[in-house]
């Protein structure tokens, strides 16, 4: 993690044994991904809890690249189980995460959509602009005809995405309409 992790307890001393189980399964969490930037992780109990339990609330903010991921667990009687709900939650949620990362989740394949925002004619590649602002390259040979020589700025695309070497790309770029 780039940034230590936070723990908070509201209303109630946090034990020694259970801020180490946080720590042990908040480092868990990098395993499933390594690019975690933070991890705050706050547990609450309610104001009228009596002094032997819950019902306890756990919420998990953890930052990635790109995303803030949450997961607010609560009206558990153990801690230790809110916990583990919360960090299998979590898990989950950052193992979906991973793999659209990988591209492995490919949404809506061949049906996104984008603009043409540069063109390099002479070196024989662009750049899309996806209607969430990212910018995505493409080479000319991924272009299908009428081909590379027919885009102009401004037009709009269907296109795959791929993982390239240098981040995310475009292949299979077909003109939708021309303007």
């Amino acid at each position: 993690m780039q940034k230590p992790l936070q723990i908070t307890a509201e209303d109630f001393p946090l034990s020694a044994a259970m801020e180490a189980e946080i720590r042990e399964r908040a480092a868990k969490l990098e395993t499933f991904y390594e690019g975690i930037i933070g991890c705050r992780v706050a547990v609450a109990a309610p104001i009228t809890h009596h002094r032997k339990g819950g019902p306890f609330n756990v919420r998990i903010d953890l930052t990635v690249p790109g995303a803030e991921l949450v997961v607010n667990r609560q009206e558990e009687e153990e801690l230790s189980v809110a916990l583990r709900e919360a960090f299998d939650a979590m898990r989950r949620r950052l193992e979906d995460y991973a793999r659209r990362q990988r591209g492995a989740v490919k949404t809506h394949v061949g049906s996104m959509t984008a603009r043409v925002s540069k063109l390099f004619p002479q070196e024989g590649y662009g750049f899309l602009e996806t209607p969430d602002g990212r910018e995505i390259y493409f080479h000319s040979h991924s272009v299908l005809p009428p081909g590379f020589a027919q885009l102009q700025v401004g037009m709009t695309v269907r296109f795959v995405e791929e993982q390239g070497y240098e981040g995310p790309q475009a292949s299979t770029v077909t003109i939708v309409h021309h303007h």
